[in-house]
């Protein structure tokens, strides 16, 4: 938890939507170990034992909750579990990883007994299945990827949801409306407290936001809707809190049954970069997904195309563009929201879903007479209703009535008090005065004890720590290796290894320098030792980021692993296996630094004259070059 405002104690009472705790423990982690504090001031970063309902990203006290992530997952996958393997408890399992990483979002499907993922790529797998392995123990592997649908209305419709099984009671009427693209789900309440009780009206709404609402087209969640509690009835003796829920939910149901549904699909804001001789056939690519595409623009020798497309077009096809371009074309892509689909037809045909065989969302509701509860279908619900809610949608409003004369509200309080006066004297005739005693609640039994709980940390990993180096990633990402690489790219290697050689006389960890040699034929890797540092050429058919990847998942179970290149994707894998990931910038710094510590040292014990910086290094590892025969 990070403070950042005011001070934390300890036994503070913090408190969110619907629970208090307090604040047992003040713990300042180094490492695997920890110091316990008993106040924590703003800026400061501790962890807080005692809290058993908090969440990620979540805002106590006055911190707002965070912002909304900024891309909302538009595919999905089925997990294929072992054979043998219980899917309740590898559900359990994996829940773990979306507490910790709320974008990770778990589906469970209860009739097929499947568990599905969603998800933005094939990267977020690779990570996922390692996690999987390592922490969990779960060999686990995908299906075939979809797309997640959304589904909205079209204007305004009611909907009525009525359980009276015998003993129970509980009818709702509820208001559903289209919002703007983007909205998302909204929930009002609109109903008179005479008519239905505040508490009965709260647990609608707490109801309504307990769980995803599917649409009837493709049973995907529905989006982009206002849903407005506008009249409702209880029962004074039969009705329960499960009642409500039932009522709810076939209200909602019933309300999609009866409205005009349109189906939305995930976009893409896309950016192309190609040759001028293949825009005809990405502008044709692109009508054929359904998508949309500005005026093709120069920049340099290449042509761009921005617009948008359905993802179901573009998932793929960044593949396709590198294939027809022999890789000189380029797509990128970034979320752009919900659109109605392009295929809507297909689309419903393909998934086959029918909302009145989902028995887990009923849109029919159930009636009481002569002792015994019967379905009504959602088509004759609304005939059948008790409760009137006053909504004529569609309709044209009647002509005004005639108002009533209204009494004086201060002749009616007047009377009011009166009328409580007489039935007073009344019940003391009839049962003896009224005794009127002060009434307290029963003071809590104070905590004789405190929770032990139990904590295991895990333990911090021993033994000498390990620096993995993409060697033509820093090469061309350095500007002074990157001039001499266009002349002599041994010579850049070559400065580059006494750079290291230098760092690893400071810094003590083992540094292995990787260059990748795909296209030399070899059946093993070469390892060579030059100084202090290992030098390593990759083996035929294998770059230099696969070992790097190999390596890291073998030396990071046991040893702390570093990884210097600036390579996005790269830095994602490593980043699942457990190692800590520096750019090459920030790398570069982190030389300077230890060549200036270096200086500092032997000027204070004046044995030599200042060593260089990096830059000055470079020069002297190029003098040697040039010296060579």
């Amino acid at each position: 938890m990070k403070l950042t405002g005011g001070a934390l104690r300890v036994k503070e009472a913090l408190s969110g939507p619907g629970w208090t705790e307090k604040a047992d423990q003040l713990r300042v982690y180094s490492g695997s170990r920890f110091q316990t504090v008993d106040e924590a001031q703003a800026g400061s970063v501790v962890a807080v034992t005692g809290l058993s309902r908090t969440a990620a990203g979540e805002g106590l006290g006055a911190e707002a909750e965070a912002l909304p992530p900024a891309l909302e997952p538009v595919l999905i996958y089925q997990v294929l579990l072992p054979e043998g393997q219980d899917p309740h408890a590898a559900l359990g399992k994996l829940r773990l990883l979306e507490e910790e990483d709320p974008q990770l979002h778990l589906v469970w499907n209860e009739r097929l007994r499947e568990i599905h993922i969603q998800l933005m790529g094939e990267v977020q797998l690779e990570i996922l299945q390692a996690l999987a392995a390592q922490r969990l123990g779960l060999e686990i592997t995908f299906g075939p990827g979809g797309i997640v649908y959304r589904e909205t209305i079209a204007a305004p419709v009611e909907g009525v949801g009525h359980y009276e099984p015998l003993r129970h009671y509980a009818e709702v009427h509820l208001l559903l409306e289209p919002l703007p693209r983007g909205s998302g789900l909204e929930l009002a309440a609109a109903c008179p407290q005479d008519m239905l009780d505040g508490n009965w009206q709260r647990l609608v709404l707490t109801h309504l936001a307990e769980k995803p609402h599917l649409g009837v087209l493709t049973g995907s969640p529905i989006t982009d809707v206002r849903i407005t509690l506008v009249a409702g009835r209880a029962h004074l003796k039969h009705t329960e809190g499960g009642d409500f829920r039932q009522a709810t939910y076939r209200a909602v149901r019933q309300g999609l049954m009866e409205a005009e549904s349109i189906l939305l699909e995930p976009w893409y804001d896309f950016r192309l970069e190609l040759p001028p001789e293949q825009v005809g056939r990405a502008l044709s690519d692109l009508q054929r997904m359904g998508g949309q595409a500005g005026t093709p623009e120069t920049a340099g020798a290449l042509s761009v195309l921005t617009g948008s497309a359905p993802v179901a077009g573009l998932r793929d096809y960044g593949r396709e563009v590198a294939a027809y371009t022999r890789g000189r074309g380029r797509l990128s892509c970034t979320a752009g929201g919900y659109a109605p689909c392009h295929n809507a037809d297909e689309v419903i045909a393909a998934l086959g879903y029918d909302p009145e065989r989902d028995v887990d969302n009923p849109a029919d509701s159930v009636f009481c007479a002569h002792g015994a509860g019967y379905s009504v279908k959602w088509s004759e619900v609304k005939a059948h209703a008790h409760v009137d809610s006053g909504l004529r949608l569609g309709a044209e409003p009647p002509p005004p009535e005639e108002a009533a004369p209204v009494r004086p509200r201060s002749v009616s309080y007047a009377a009011s008090l009166e009328q409580d006066k007489e039935l007073q004297a009344i019940f003391e005739r009839t049962y003896g005065k009224v005794e009127r005693g002060a009434f307290r609640p029963q003071p809590k039994p104070a905590r004789t004890s405190l929770d032990d709980r139990k904590y295991s940390i895990q333990a911090q990993k021993q033994g000498p720590g390990y620096l993995l180096v993409d060697g033509y990633n820093l090469i061309f990402a350095w500007e002074e290796l990157k001039a001499v690489a266009r002349d002599n790219l041994d010579a850049a290697r070559q400065m580059l290894m006494e750079v290291l050689s230098n760092y690893q006389g400071f810094q003590r960890d083992i540094v292995i320098l990787v260059f990748d040699a795909y296209r030399v034929p070899r059946s093993v890797q070469d390892v060579t030792k030059y100084h202090n540092i290992y030098v390593v050429y990759t083996k035929e058919a294998e770059t230099a980021d696969t070992y790097i990847e190999r390596a890291t998942y073998e030396i990071g179970r046991h040893h702390r692993v570093r990884v210097a290149t600036s390579d996005g994707a790269e830095q994602l894998i490593i980043l699942g296996h457990g190692a800590l990931r520096l750019s090459a910038s920030a790398f570069k710094a982190e030389v300077e630094q230890a060549a200036g510590q270096i200086s500092a040292i032997l000027a204070a014990n004046n044995r030599s004259a200042p060593s260089q910086p990096v830059a000055a290094a470079l020069e002297r590892a190029r003098r040697r070059q040039e010296d060579k025969p």
